[in-house]
């Protein structure tokens, strides 16, 4: 599956529904499921790139300040909940995590402490592999490799996070008032 492939069938989920990211990821899944078991397979193989990708510790500590706290479950899960806003948020967040200020229901989020995760997306594939074959997705024999953090900073260090990501420390950091 190609690039413009895996980021076209979660615009079609997108539509309409109104986003709602696990509505999303179940659009996501019954779209796969009509395609052939090769290109299920194919869009596995891509969503694991994509993810590895954005496995970066600045967009860590931006989910970090979102969702107030991320474990690394808890970020896997933002990753699915960011595959979910289309691939222009998704690539905008990997390439500038301070980005994410610019969403309003991010700067919504600094006030209602409404955290962003999406875990339904992480299990398209396997879902649609399942629907559509009536077995398990098989093992990747490609697996991607997942970049070594060892640049991490603490995430609760409110100088590092003004330092780092303004724009959601502005928010987050010091929340504005209501």
């Amino acid at each position: 599956m190609r690039t413009d492939d895996f980021w076209q069938l979660i615009d079609r989920a997108r539509a309409g529904g109104g986003g709602e990211p696990a509505a999303v990821a179940a659009r996501a899944v019954a779209l796969l499921a009509e395609r052939d078991p090769t290109e299920i397979v194919g869009y596995a193989h891509h969503q694991r790139r994509v993810l590895a990708a954005s496995y970066r510790v600045d967009l860590w500590g931006a989910a970090y300040l979102i969702n107030g706290g991320a474990s690394d479950d808890g970020f896997e899960y933002f990753r699915g909940w960011l595959m979910t806003q289309g691939r222009a948020v998704f690539a905008k967040a990997v390439a500038d995590p301070d980005s994410l200020a610019e969403l309003p229901q991010v700067r919504a989020a600094a006030l209602s402490g409404e955290e962003f995760e999406c875990e339904d997306m992480l299990a398209v594939p396997w879902e649609a592999y399942r629907k559509a074959t009536a077995t398990e997705l098989p093992a990747d024999r490609d697996p991607v490799p997942v970049p070594d953090l060892n640049d991490f900073w603490d995430f609760d260090d409110e100088e590092e996070a003004r330092r780092r990501l303004p724009r959601l420390a502005a928010l987050f950091v010091e929340p504005p008032e209501e």
